[in-house]
């Protein structure tokens, strides 16, 4: 009888995947923010401080995904991912300050799902696997 167990996730990649759920959750609050900027005198500020706190953790999403490669022992594949997720967030930024929602919008929608997709894919991850496993 064959049994299977699962290694627990290490330090640095329960690291990543909250990054990854922050950077996701701060996305979904600007789609909130931008339907509230339509309606109410309130929107602009809180899609601004919003912004602010999705840029960061994009910053923070890089970070995690370099502990997990270079101390970590993981793929660098994710950090790549997570840097071309902080080039979209400031491509992001610029457009809004710019008010260019033509480009603005679509944006970001795309990176909603592309974080929704990272984060599903980490959060169904089995564990560490030596050699950096989650570069499937």
């Amino acid at each position: 009888m064959a049994v299977q167990t699962t290694a627990a996730p290490s330090s640095t990649t329960a690291f990543v995947r909250v990054a990854v759920a922050l950077q996701t959750l701060a996305i979904f609050f600007q789609a909130v923010t931008a339907g509230v900027l339509l309606g109410s005198s309130h929107g602009e500020a809180l899609h601004s401080a919003g912004a602010r706190v999705m840029y960061g953790a994009s910053m923070l999403y890089v970070l995690a995904a370099v502990l997990a490669w270079k101390p970590g022992g993981g793929s660098p594949r994710p950090v790549g991912y997570a840097t071309g997720f902080l080039v979209l967030a400031s491509v992001q930024v610029v457009l809004g300050i710019k008010h260019v929602p033509s480009v603005h919008v679509p944006l970001g929608v795309l990176m909603f799902g592309l974080s929704v997709l990272v984060l599903g894919q980490q959060l169904t991850r089995r564990g560490d696997m030596p050699g950096g496993g989650e570069g499937r």
